[in-house]
């Protein structure tokens, strides 16, 4: 009996030692066994600092939906749905942009749905529309995701993209961890790749990078950091462009602006900050934004991640004018760092 007892645990203690992520790296330092860590920050807030923010919330004026008025720019669509030849850029809203790059074209985060919410009769609601349908739009050839949570990666896009192309190839591009999510969804004819941070993957001469952010991942009570989070680089011949995705600010900003030495164009989240003790570590707010900007050396940066979804405590309009106060307060031109109308398209001849 002793020995069928030690026996019993010693399994147990094996089962306790060994990881629940198959991804595990022990020589990785943003790498657990049970998920994946930021490197900069100790993630330590909980429900407990959730339930304070929400409390405090309730006692607060904060403007609902519809004490804005967005306007949608769909000047340029037109051109763009056919567009093979020219650089551009469109804001569709949120964290979500149609880039088309050397003759690709790519979303990134895309979410074309009511609600950033696993249900559809609760949590945020959108207070403008998607400026362009994803019926409407062209084939896509590639899609790079940032994070698991439900402002990023929304299940009835990604299934309604998965069926939207009618002559090219859609390649879902996701940090690690994620693969298996999509998996489950039984996409096809998708291509799915997951990578690790400094990974990378390509598709008609252009590189997709996985570079670090400071976020964390999330999709039930149970399942947190078990997905990793990821910036984004994508670069052909000389041209390169920088996705921050969802992130508070750190070091690792400058690492990549010494790892690539300069960024054509950036895209940088300047919204969902408020209240600072509580959304710091994660998402950074538009002075911090600016020091992004600096630290990866972009020629030109455009802001995101705002004037979409109710998701924190600052005014819906208000990181614009935010901004602009951050660039003058580092000297730097309002034509550097530049916030489109939802639906705007611009052309990128000069800098790509």
């Amino acid at each position: 009996m002793k020995n069928f007892n030690l026996a019993c645990l010693l399994s147990l203690l094996l089962v306790a030692s060994c990881s629940t992520n198959p991804n595990y790296d022990a020589t990785k330092a943003h790498h657990t066994r049970d998920g994946f860590q930021n490197i900069d920050y100790d993630d330590s807030k909980g429900l407990v600092e959730f339930l304070k923010w929400r409390w405090d919330r309730l006692f607060q004026d904060i403007p609902d939906a519809d004490d804005y008025d967005f306007t949608i720019d769909s000047t340029h669509h037109e051109y763009v749905i056919n567009n093979t030849e020219k650089p551009s850029l469109t804001w569709i809203g949120h964290a979500t942009f149609l880039i088309q790059f050397h003759g690709l074209n790519i979303l990134t985060d895309p979410q074309f749905s009511e609600r950033a919410s696993p249900v559809s009769w609760a949590g945020p609601k959108r207070v403008v529309a998607p400026a362009m349908a994803l019926a409407d739009m062209p084939d896509i050839d590639a899609v790079i995701i940032s994070h698991d949570h439900y402002d990023a990666l929304d299940v009835s896009t990604v299934i309604a993209l998965s069926q939207h192309n009618s002559e090219r190839k859609l390649t879902f591009l996701v940090p690690l961890g994620m693969k298996a999510w999509f998996d489950d969804l039984e996409l096809d004819p998708v291509d799915v790749v997951e990578l690790d941070w400094s990974q990378n993957h390509e598709i008609d001469g252009v590189k997709f990078t996985a570079e670090p952010s400071q976020h964390w991942g999330k999709r039930s009570l149970v399942d947190a950091y078990e997905r990793l989070w990821a910036s984004w680089v994508i670069e052909a011949n000389d041209d390169r462009i920088f996705f921050a995705g969802d992130t508070g600010y750190a070091d690792h900003f400058k690492d990549i602006g010494n790892k690539y030495g300069h960024f054509d164009l950036a895209l940088i989240p300047i919204g969902a900050y408020e209240p600072r003790w509580f959304m710091r570590p994660y998402h950074v707010n538009p002075d911090e934004a600016v020091r992004i900007h600096m630290d990866v050396r972009a020629r030109q940066s455009v802001g995101m991640h705002w004037g979409t979804f109710i998701l924190t405590d600052e005014p819906l309009d208000e990181p614009p004018t935010k901004l602009a106060e951050a660039l003058k307060k580092y000297d730097i031109e309002e034509s550097d760092f530049q916030v489109y109308q939802h639906g705007e398209t611009r052309f990128l001849d000069d800098l790509l």
